[in-house]
């Protein structure tokens, strides 16, 4: 393994080489390829634990092993946060789905080693105009991103092309949760955070591989962790949507781990 001649908070970078872009190819389509699967269930009347007991069943059919289960002592194969839930929403036989809901399905298998990382927000059923300008605006806030991920760009770059599309369109850049490097390590450095400074930050190197993951809330960017640890819901209870993906810096640019194999 290589690393960075860059640390962040004294912690080294991995530079990743072929043979771990390989592995993280599959692992990226292993987490794309579980939503993928799970999307046409996401529907009214289904419940969270349904859906979590599903994308598991399907990650460990594909030689995965879902890597958020003992994570931190949580317990389950995903986190699926729905509405104004902002993320680390913890499956429930009690949450079930209702018609124009948004729900935020993240899963992270770990395919021989190495961590494929992504969630998308799904519509239930039909949604209202302002929820669906909220996830239009987390899939392009995400997208603007990861278009800025090339050598010699630096994170600051990426999480200022994210936060001025969240402001263009409105709406608010959650600063609590962050991007992280990925690899052989779920949570790794870099931190990737969805705001920033142009030219500031970690100079961005070939064979680095993080994760791009903006939540954009309708109201305040602030959020508060409920008791159980986990769920963290906006502060001010309006919506909030968000989309991930994992990404490498190649020589020339980057490198999308967790795109969808039917174009979802």
């Amino acid at each position: 393994m290589r690393y960075s001649t860059q640390t962040e908070h004294g912690k080294p970078i991995p530079l990743h080489d072929e043979e771990a872009f390989e592995a993280m190819r599959a692992a990226g389509r292993l987490a794309a390829a579980t939503l993928d699967f799970i999307a046409p269930h996401v529907r009214p009347g289904v419940s969270t634990a349904t859906l979590d007991a599903m994308c598991e069943e399907f990650m460990r059919a594909g030689g995965g092993i879902p890597a958020t289960i003992g994570y931190h002592g949580y317990r389950h194969a995903s986190c699926i946060s729905v509405n104004h839930v902002v993320t680390h929403g913890v499956p429930s036989d009690k949450k079930i789905l209702r018609e124009g809901d948004i729900v935020n399905i993240d899963v992270t298998p770990r395919l021989n080693g190495w961590h494929g990382d992504t969630s998308r927000t799904f519509e239930v059923g039909t949604i209202s105009i302002l929820a669906r300008r909220l996830v239009d605006a987390a899939y392009d806030a995400m997208m603007a991103g990861v278009r800025t991920v090339r050598p010699g760009a630096t994170l600051g770059d990426v999480g200022a092309a994210v936060e001025a599309h969240i402001k263009s369109q409105g709406f608010s850049s959650v600063r609590d949760f962050c991007g992280h490097g990925i690899g052989k390590v779920m949570h790794d450095a870099p931190q990737v955070t969805h705001y920033g400074r142009p030219g500031t930050g970690i100079v961005l190197e070939p064979g680095m591989m993080f994760t791009i993951e903006p939540m954009v809330n309708a109201g305040t960017h602030h959020v508060t962790v409920l008791p159980d640890k986990w769920t963290t819901v906006s502060k001010d209870r309006k919506w909030s949507a968000q989309f991930e993906h994992t990404v490498a810096v190649t020589d020339s640019g980057v490198e999308i781990f967790t795109l969808s194999a039917e174009g979802r």
